[in-house]
């Protein structure tokens, strides 16, 4: 994929706030501190169009890039820091619910897990979640030049086995050394040219990923 442009659009903390255009959507979602910005920022080959921070839980907002002018990168709350209040935990949820059940330009959620470690239980419900609202999946273990080569198999095997049946294969990617990148701009440039998605059956409410 060539970026010709690439820009912050804009920020919603509610869904009345998404924007209008109906321009296809690829949303990035995964624990606090997995590494998101750095990701997109990688894609994009930009060093700070998404903001990263050091303070887990800083993002509140979905974020919105677009992209050549052809398409939106989303950039959704991380989930999973315990430090922050239950009430703030359900905010960020309610929007971000929201988006995932109803948004139709969507058509797929990059999922990044750190390679370092196996997915959490919250990890496997958003994976479950996606696939009951009929998201596409790709899932990304992030830095992953902290895995030495010889412990790749085992921590895609450890993903596999914690995810289970709801997990695609993942991709081992690195921000800093670009490992992935067009592996995973493959798999993303597949999901902008699916066709809209068909909404499922009400679910909201219904599930979650849960706080530590």
């Amino acid at each position: 994929m060539r970026i010709h442009t690439a820009e912050f659009l804009q920020s919603a903390g509610r869904a009345d706030q998404f924007p209008v255009g109906g321009r296809p959507e690829v949303a990035f979602a995964g624990r606090s501190n997995v590494g998101k910005s750095s990701l997109i920022n990688r894609l994009l080959g930009r060093r700070a169009l998404a903001r990263i921070s050091s303070t887990p839980g800083r993002t509140r907002t979905i974020n919105f890039y677009a992209v050549n002018d052809a398409f939106l990168f989303v950039d959704l709350p991380g989930y999973g820091y315990a430090k922050v209040s239950r009430a703030v935990q359900e905010g960020w949820w309610a929007v971000v619910e929201a988006y995932l059940t109803d948004r139709i330009p969507l058509r797929g959620v990059v999922h990044l897990t750190d390679a370092r470690h196996p997915p959490t239980e919250q990890d496997r419900e958003l994976q479950e979640f996606l696939a009951a609202v009929r998201v596409p999946c790709i899932h990304v273990l992030t830095k992953g030049d902290k895995v030495p080569p010889g412990l790749r198999t085992a921590a895609l095997r450890a993903a596999r086995e914690a995810l289970g049946p709801v997990s695609p294969a993942a991709i081992v990617f690195s921000a800093e050394t670009g490992e992935g990148a067009a592996e995973l701009w493959r798999a993303i440039e597949a999901v902008l040219a699916a066709p809209p998605r068909r909404l499922a059956a009400a679910w909201r409410g219904r599930g979650r990923p849960e706080s530590d």
